[in-house]
Formats: structure tokens, C-alpha cells, sequence
């Protein structure tokens, strides 16, 4: 019997050191492995290997998971709606899980299940879409835990209402009044702040030429005061104001948002307490990290890359 001796200054792959691993890990993480591979002299896959064990490393040194606010979402991971869900510490502020099979119920409990009966019931705020499974799921595996729903997915209801009003009134109009609408889509969702001097100058044009626009632009600018309260009763009044302005305007898409909010507002109303006023721009900013790193493994067919990937793209450098 032959027993091989472990040498604690080797990678993983015993023709290189620990030292070069990490360095390679370190360069993966500003580079694409074929980058890092062409300027090392070494195959892509040995690159990939041994960034995946860097990652591994990353991941052990942060402990183990007992988050007591967490932020739920899915991401898609390719064409034919293909989800995982990614489930991050907001306290922390790093993602702690990937995986799943889709974004089903039994899918979320898979979270929990890897969080421990124990570690669930000290979950305290759970942050996360409308969607019914992920509530479903958390309602029953941490009881506890009051749900919020991301400020960012609400507003992304809101731009698709206000998106769906300018399809109507391109729709309706003829002739020389269309100019104003078309290819405005990006200028009428985007913040003010975020428009070039021209996008701000079309969007001037754009709210002067058709008033139910101008109308919806100013709905949905001002509906976004809705988090700046901290007792729930000024919130609903605040909502009710809002709702009771849509009357007469002939905009049923703002109309079916506005329900959905009623439907769902004991989810929104939680960021009213102190104690939920957690950063709920995270999820979002993690979102686009991810977009970078799933453009940047483009073709690259390893669904475990991707999750230490994910789950090591907010930890410190080794």
C-alpha cells in the first residue's frame, strides 16, 4: 500500500504552491481565466482549478452561515428561464448561498435546510420580491422572521406600469406626435440624475408634448417617498394620497400597480420600524456584480464555478 504525504505548501493540484494558487486566485479576480492563462503560460483549465480552490478557501475562512437578516432573490443563469437563488447576509453584506433547482418553494427550503432548524428561527427580517414561493417558504421554515419587500423590485413594477402607459400612447397617437415617444423608454425610467444634458433636454420635450406622460413620469417620481417614513400610519396615508391622485387620470396600469401594493403592504410597511431600515440597495448592487461575472464566464458551462464565484465576489482578497 502506497500512502501519499500531505504537503501543506502544495495547491491541490501538487505542481503548484499554495503561494502561486493564491496569486492566480487574486488575478481571476480582475481578469477572465483565459487572461490570466495566456499571461502565465498555462491551460485555461488548470487556471479555473485553481481558482476554484482560492474561492474554496475564501468561503472556509468566512465561518460558517448564521445570518438574522437576509435578502432572497433568483437569478437566471441561462436562456429558458433557468433560476437559482442566491441568498445573502444584509448585516454582512455577502451572499452566503446559491443554489436550488429553480425559484420554487422547494427550492427556498433548500436554503433553509442548509441553515439548520436552529440558525432559521434567528432569522429575523427576510428581504425579498413579491414572489409567493419565497414567502411561502420563509412564512413556514422561520416564523418569526417579518418579510420586506425590496424597494427596488416594487419600483421595477412601477417603471413597467409607466413603460406599458408610453406603449399605450404610441399606440394611440398618429403623425407627427409620435416623435416624442419613440425610442424614450431609457429616458422616462431612468433617473433624472443619470441622463446625459441631451436624454435631460428629451425628456423636457417628451413631458411638455403629451400630458398623460408628463402625468405618470411625476406618479412614479414621487411614489418612491413612500420609504422615508418611520411609522407605518404616515406610509398608508402617504400610499392613499398617492392611489386617490390616479382617479380621473385613465392610467390602468398605475391602477393594477397601485392594488398590487395594497395586496402586498404589510411587506412594504415593515421598513417603517428602526430595526428593518436595513440597506436595501445590496441585493441590487450584488445583481450586477453578478450580470459581470456570468458575461465575463460567458460559454462556461460550470454551474459550480459560477456559485463560488457568486458566493466569494464580496469577500477579501486571500
Amino acid at each position: 500500500m502506497v500512502k501519499q504525504e500531505r504537503i501543506e505548501f502544495l495547491a491541490d493540484n501538487r505542481r503548484y504552491t499554495k503561494r502561486f494558487m493564491y496569486h492566480i486566485g487574486r488575478q481571476c479576480r480582475k481578469e477572465t481565466i483565459g487572461d490570466v492563462a495566456k499571461e502565465h503560460n498555462l491551460h485555461w483549465g488548470t487556471v479555473k482549478e485553481l481558482e476554484k480552490q482560492y474561492m474554496r478557501e475564501q468561503i472556509k475562512l468566512a465561518g460558517t452561515a448564521r445570518p438574522k437578516v437576509i435578502g432572497i432573490d433568483e437569478i437566471s443563469i441561462r436562456k429558458g428561464h433557468t433560476y437559482r437563488i442566491v441568498v445573502s447576509d444584509l448585516e454582512r453584506r455577502i451572499p452566503i448561498w446559491f443554489g436550488g433547482k429553480d425559484r420554487s418553494e422547494e427550492s427556498m427550503d433548500e436554503f433553509y435546510a442548509f441553515l439548520g432548524a436552529k440558525s432559521s428561527k434567528k432569522v429575523r427580517l427576510a428581504v425579498m420580491d413579491m414572489w409567493k414561493a419565497f414567502r411561502n417558504s420563509t412564512n413556514r421554515n422561520a416564523p418569526q422572521a417579518a418579510i420586506l419587500f425590496d424597494k427596488f423590485h416594487v419600483l421595477r413594477h412601477l417603471g413597467e406600469a409607466l413603460d406599458t402607459v408610453r406603449k399605450h400612447e404610441y399606440a394611440r397617437l398618429t403623425g407627427s406626435s409620435r416623435k416624442f415617444i419613440k425610442g424614450q423608454k431609457y429616458t422616462l425610467l431612468s433617473n433624472q440624475e443619470n441622463l446625459s444634458s441631451d436624454g435631460k433636454k428629451s425628456l423636457k420635450l417628451l413631458l411638455a408634448a403629451n400630458k398623460r406622460l408628463n402625468t405618470a413620469y411625476i406618479l412614479k417620481e414621487t411614489f418612491g417617498q413612500l420609504w422615508s417614513y418611520n411609522r407605518e400610519g404616515w406610509a398608508r396615508k402617504f400610499f392613499e394620497n398617492w392611489r386617490e391622485s390616479l382617479k380621473w387620470q385613465r392610467l390602468k396600469p398605475f391602477e393594477k400597480f397601485a392594488a398590487m401594493i395594497d395586496k402586498h403592504w404589510d411587506g412594504i410597511a415593515a421598513y417603517c420600524k428602526p430595526e428593518n431600515k436595513v440597506a436595501l440597495g445590496f441585493v441590487e448592487g450584488l445583481n450586477n456584480k453578478i450580470r459581470v461575472i456570468q458575461r465575463r464566464a460567458y460559454g462556461l458551462r460550470d454551474e459550480e464555478y459560477l456559485r463560488l464565484k457568486i458566493l466569494s465576489c464580496m469577500l477579501p482578497e486571500l
